[in-house]
Parts: C-alpha cells; structure tokens; sequence
C-alpha cells in the first residue's frame, strides 16, 4: 500500500490542526509509516472554517455519505466533539471497516463499551490518544508501556481551564470569579464554562483512564464530581500557610478489588509534583507496582497538541494496515469490579468554619469530632478582624469520608456554628 486515503470530521480548531500536522510532514510519512497519507475528505457545514482549512476544492464536503461510502478512506479521523452525530459517525465509520481515530472523551466516557464492540466486530482500529491530555502521551502508555504492571493509582491535573483559574488565585490573589473572567478573556474558558468548573470534563477523563488502568467498566456516572466554584481567596491563603497548593485532582485507585473514581478539589503538598503544576498545563502522576511512581506533563489541549496525539495515531494504524495486523489493541476491561461506595473513601480534610468566640466552643466541636473516630491534626483559630466569631481551620488525620460527613451534620446543627465554609480533601501526602 503506497498511499493512504483519511477523512476528517470537524475542521474547528482542533480538526484545522491535524489538517495542518498530516500536510506539513507530508514528506516524512512514507519513511515514518512505510505509506503516503492523503486527506482525501473533509466534513464540515462552515464555508469559513472549510476556507481557513487550506484543503484543495473539492476535498471538503457536507456529505456523510461521500466519506462513509468511500472505499478508498480507510481512516476517520473524528474530532466533532459532542456526542452526536459523533458517536453515530464512529460506529457507521467501523462497522464499514474504516478505523477511526477520535479524541471525543465524551463519547468514550458514555459509549465506549459499544465503541469497542463495533471495532472487534469489524476488526478495523479505534485509537484515542488525543480525548486524554491533549498532546500528553497517556492512553497508549497504560495500554501498553505499562501493561506489565498492575496500577495501584491514578491522580492528575487534566484541565486546564480550571488549573489556569487556581493558579491565578494563587499567584495574584483574584477571587475565582475574576480569575474565571480572565480566563475568558484569554480563550482559556468558554463562555459557557459549566464542564470545566463543575469538574465534568475532569471526570470524564478519569472515567476513560481509569476503565484502562484497573480493566474495569468505569462510564461518566459512577464518578463523584466536585467542582472549584466554592473554592475562596481564603482557601488558597489557608492552604499556602500550611504548606499546601489547591489543585483540582482526578483520582482513581484500587483496594481490595474496589475502584474507586472521583474529581474534586484537594490540598496538594508544595514537594508534590502536581502542586507545581501551573496555569494550563496538565499533568497525570501514575503508581504501578512494578514501574512505581511516573509523571506525564505538557500540555493537556489546544490545537497543535492534541493534534499531535491524534496524527501520532494515524500512523500507528497506517503501520498496521501496511503489515495486515488491525485489531491488535482492543478493549481492556475485562475485569468486573465493585464501585467503591464515596463515602467510604479515606482521605485527610481541610475544613475552614466560623464560630462563636468564647471558651469552650474549641472543645466541644473537638468532642463532636471525636465522637466521630475523626482525629484533627491541627487547628489553627482566627480571631482578628471579627467582633464575635472566630475562624478556625482544621486539618485531620486520615478518616472515612462517611464519618467526617456524619460529624459535619452534628456541628452545623450546633448553636455555637456560624457556619462551615469549606470542606476540601488533602491528598498526595
């Protein structure tokens, strides 16, 4: 086979990049993967988007069918976003034997199980490097680099709208509101910014490594989301003085045959590595029990990184079309799992409250907390700038999410609570 023909869905920004990554080493990919790649098709609605492409007349269309129906295009290249038509798009492309490559997170977080039965079926390929970190090469390292071990932990930074939004909170002391609104103003965030803060983008991701990682069915619905929006200049300040950055982690682990998928705020140690992850970068820190602990850096989107994944994936499968071995990576969860139960989660905690200032209210609530098998590490009362109340900030010992929850209710019911401002949970120690 000396050339092979591709289609692109979408030509966005993303799909704009990978038109310009095939084109600009067109050279090169005769040497790199023993064949020419050609962009034979384009789908897309938008005249202007089509014009910004640079793809020769007559190669962009608005016609499905012209690419599904093309014997010639042996690889889709989806990058529509969204769920449909994209996941119908992908389904007809491999039930027709044409491999796809996608990074649509959203359809794999929802529908990969049928994804992976569409592609044995046909035995065409389904890579998708790109719908995880961007240009951060992650999928194909736990498929493979790693697959001799056995994953203990997942735990990154994976978005970086609202990692830009932190670190700004950090360094320049904005409320999250003015950081989010210069995050828009920069293209960091949407206008509808709703996936990115409420940390659903996050847990999509870690429902896709996570089914990789531990071999287990893992859909968008069985992880516990938390967002940034409750997160104050108070927190961050807080956080600092006690030796910790905030960072809004996606985590997975295994204990004892249970899996356990959540995204939410948390504390992060200075001397952690993803404490010094910054603005819209994106990191994911890996533990097996044979490799140890890994990191994987860079950048986690934007056009020409993502677009790097998604032609990384072109060639691995024009390799193996050209030696006649498609199909060889296919669905990895093979394992059926319990999900573990969130509040039985073990984690330390950060919970800033306001009280009554007068003797006494300390220990009743370090009672309470006792009473609870939550043991506090440290407290630390604010008494400055408030006419009767004081601030406290407490940390914990490890506990069970279940039990701080329990003794929670019980304070806030107190007459001496003005309120709990925050709970964020301090991982990576």
């Amino acid at each position: 086979m000396e050339k092979v023909c591709v289609a692109v869905l979408g030509l966005g920004t993303v799909g704009q990049g990978v038109v310009r990554v095939l084109n600009n080493s067109a050279g090169q990919w005769a040497k790199k993967c023993g064949a020419d790649i050609e962009i034979k098709r384009a789908l897309e609605r938008s005249k202007e988007r089509a014009a910004e492409s640079g793809l020769p007349e007559g190669v962009v269309t608005d016609d499905w069918n012209q690419i599904i129906n093309d014997t010639d295009i042996k690889i889709v290249i989806e990058v529509l976003g969204g769920i449909e038509p994209a996941r119908t798009f992908i389904i007809e492309a491999l039930k027709h034997g044409k491999s796809v490559v996608t990074a649509n997170k959203d359809v794999l977080a929802e529908y990969g199980e049928e994804l992976f039965a569409a592609s044995e079926a046909s035995g065409a390929d389904l890579y998708f490097e790109a719908s995880v970190g961007g240009g951060i090469p992650i999928i194909n390292v736990l498929k493979q680099s790693l697959a001799a071990n056995n994953i203990l932990r997942i735990m990154g930074i994976v978005n970086g709208t609202t990692n830009y939004i932190l670190t700004r909170m950090t360094r320049a002391g904005l409320s999250f509101e003015a950081a989010l609104q210069e995050a828009k103003e920069l293209g960091y965030a949407e206008a509808n910014p709703t996936n990115d803060i409420e940390g659903f983008d996050a847990a999509r991701k870690i429902a896709i490594l996570a089914s990789i990682g531990f071999h287990n069915r893992v859909r968008f619905k069985d992880v516990h989301v938390e967002g940034i929006t409750k997160i104050t200049a108070q927190d961050i300040a807080h956080a600092a003085d006690l030796g910790y950055a905030v960072k809004l982690l996606a985590i997975a682990a295994e204990d004892n045959q249970e899996v356990e998928v959540r995204v939410h705020p948390a504390l992060v140690p200075l001397d952690h590595p993803l404490a010094n992850v910054n603005d819209v970068f994106n990191a994911i820190f890996v533990q097996g029990d044979a490799v140890g602990e890994t990191m994987f850096y860079g950048r986690g989107a934007g056009r020409m990184p993502t677009a790097s994944s998604i032609a990384g994936d072109v060639i691995e499968i024009v390799k193996n079309l050209q030696r006649d071995c498609l199909g060889r990576i296919s669905c990895t969860c093979y394992e059926h799992k319990k999900l573990k139960d969130f509040g039985d989660i073990v984690s330390k905690y950060y919970l800033r409250l306001n009280v009554v200032d007068r003797p006494g209210v300390l220990a009743g609530i370090a009672g309470v907390f006792g009473d609870h098998g939550v043991s506090l590490a440290s407290v630390i009362q604010n008494t400055a700038d408030r006419k009767e109340n004081a601030e406290l900030v407490v940390i914990t010992h490890k506990v069970r999410e279940r039990d701080i929850r329990d003794a929670l209710k019980v304070i806030g019911e107190m007459p001496t609570t003005v309120g709990i401002n925050n709970l964020i949970r301090v991982e990576g120690s």
